[in-house]
């Protein structure tokens, strides 16, 4: 895909395996991985007018407005790389994120978003997130078995950070962030499922597997 991919969007409840996912194929079709995650504590570290915005916020306990995420996204979205297309991995999370960044993109005159949706059972997802294990460092997720680090205890990816639970992996983090997630960010296939831009890959199956599904999927004419 000489021009890029687009937008391409991951939508999936936590645990679906939409971070692994975005991170190969972002570099397989060499465009950025765009994870909110990641554009907060780079701008909460640098400082920037907008983290500092977003730590005001935090701060008080409240949520961080739509328009401060728009904000990072956009800002993320104009950077030379992002040109030919980004993975999105944890925006939007609900209908009025959808709808401004629909408004972002046709301001920033960008191409067609292609909107994949991981599905997988509540069981699952629960057992899944039980083994996550995440880099201290530079956040790289794994799994005690189905991504095992090469070695035990230890990031692939940077080599110098120990691994550990999340406390939002815990079981009752777990839990409420599935609720949210029914109540919030559900809706937003339907409301993708309308422009005809959803697709949808079982994410029950092994990383390579559906790795093959979404290399089929993005490389469409």
């Amino acid at each position: 895909m000489k021009s890029g991919p687009g937008i391409v969007i991951f939508l999936g409840p936590p645990g679906a395996g939409k971070g692994t996912q975005a991170s190969r194929v972002a570099t397989r079709l060499r465009v950025p991985h765009v994870s909110t995650g990641d554009l907060f504590r780079h701008h909460l570290k640098q400082g920037t007018p907008i983290g500092q915005l977003a730590k005001g916020f935090m701060d008080r306990g409240a949520l961080v407005p739509d328009e401060v995420v728009c904000s990072m996204v956009e800002d993320r979205l104009g950077q030379p790389d992002a040109k030919g297309g980004c993975i999105l991995d944890g925006f939007p999370r609900t209908i009025p994120q959808a709808e401004a960044l629909e408004v972002l993109l046709t301001r920033l005159g960008r191409g067609t978003t292609t909107v994949v949706s991981f599905d997988l059972a509540s069981s699952v997802l629960e057992e899944r997130i039980g083994g996550r294990l995440t880099c201290k460092s530079c956040g790289a997720s794994f799994h005690a078995t189905l991504n095992p680090p090469k070695v035990a205890g230890l990031c692939d990816a940077c080599g110098k950070a120990e691994l550990h639970v999340r406390a939002d992996d815990r079981p009752e983090a777990v839990r409420a962030r599935m609720t949210e997630y029914a109540q919030k960010t559900a809706p937003l296939l339907d409301f993708y499922a309308s422009r005809g831009a959803l697709y949808r890959v079982d994410a029950g199956r092994r990383i390579g597997e559906i790795e093959k599904d979404l290399e089929v999927l993005l490389d469409r004419p």
